[in-house]
Parts: structure tokens; sequence; C-alpha cells
């Protein structure tokens, strides 16, 4: 059974739950659940549409699990050897190949990959205190699951330098 991602139905609708207190960090175990489960709801005739959420008043998710950063590095390095895509990007892939709609739900923060997830969503809807933005410059990284390509292509190279250059959020 999953830890950090919820799923119930209204209808044919899934609505899946990023459930990983207090700010809903991506984590490596999350990551894997949500692959997991959005590849299980994409399979399903019952299901027609996704809705992607974070638990909580605090964020839809407010990026990477920094606790994971020594790892994630090992990770990176890895699949940048073989050539693999992993984490975000992987899971992204296998959304953009699905046939089933993803919507992302976005409330509070939605900080680095917490964006990086959201625009690898088919829509996004923000509610208007959301705070977006690419806050890895300030931690010496670049964006890796979107940030410099997916971001540019939907709100435009100018706003994507401004947030990807400044690490600010915007609302």
């Amino acid at each position: 059974m999953a830890e950090f991602v919820k799923t119930e139905h209204d209808g044919r609708v899934a609505i899946v739950t990023l459930d990983h207190p207090p700010v809903n960090a991506l984590s490596a175990q999350l990551l894997e659940e949500l692959e997991e489960e959005y590849d299980r709801l994409d399979r399903s005739d019952e299901t027609r549409a996704i809705v992607l959420r974070g638990e909580g008043e605090k964020a839809f998710v407010a990026g990477a699990d920094i606790t994971e950063f020594p790892a994630m590095r090992e990770a990176i390095e890895e699949a940048a050897e073989s050539g693999s895509a992993r984490g975000i990007q992987k899971l992204a892939a296998r959304m953009d190949a699905g046939r089933t709609p993803v919507v992302a739900a976005i409330h509070g923060y939605c900080l680095g990959g917490g964006l990086e997830l959201a625009m690898a969503c088919d829509i996004r809807v923000a509610a208007e205190h959301a705070q977006l933005g690419q806050p890895e410059i300030k931690l010496g990284l670049i964006p890796g699951g979107g940030g410099t390509q997916r971001l540019p292509r939907l709100v435009g190279h100018g706003r994507a330098l401004l947030l990807n250059l400044t690490g600010e959020p915007i609302s």
C-alpha cells in the first residue's frame, strides 16, 4: 500500500493526493508511488481524468525532499551515464505518452520539482494564493525536471528566465 499517494474516485475522475507532510516534498518514494499509481490509472478503462493535488493548506508540492539530495546526486550521475530518464523526467515522459489527461490543482507553494510536476500535467489550475517558482538557482542548481524546457514553452522565454535566474516565486 502506498504511503504518500492516496487515490479516491468521483465518478470516472481519479483524485490523487500527495500526502508527505509538512509540505508534500518530492521524495524518491513519493515519485515511485506516483508513477505506479499513474500507470495503474492510465491503464484503467474506468478512469477518464486524473486530478493531482497536495494534501493540507501549505503546498501542492514545495519541491524536492532536500534530505535526499546526496542520494539524488548519485542517481542523476548514473542516469546521465546510462542515458536513462529518472524521477520527474521519467514520470513526465509517461504522462506525455499516456491517454488519460491530468489536471494539477495547485494551492500554496508549488516550487522546484513541484512546479516541474505541475508542468508535466496537461492542465494546471492555480488558486489565487498559490506561489509558483524555480528556486534551484538559490541552491546552486539548475532545474532538472522541466524548468529549462517545459517552462519556456508554457510561459514564454522571458518569464521562464525570470523564474529560473532569480529563484523568486510568482503568484
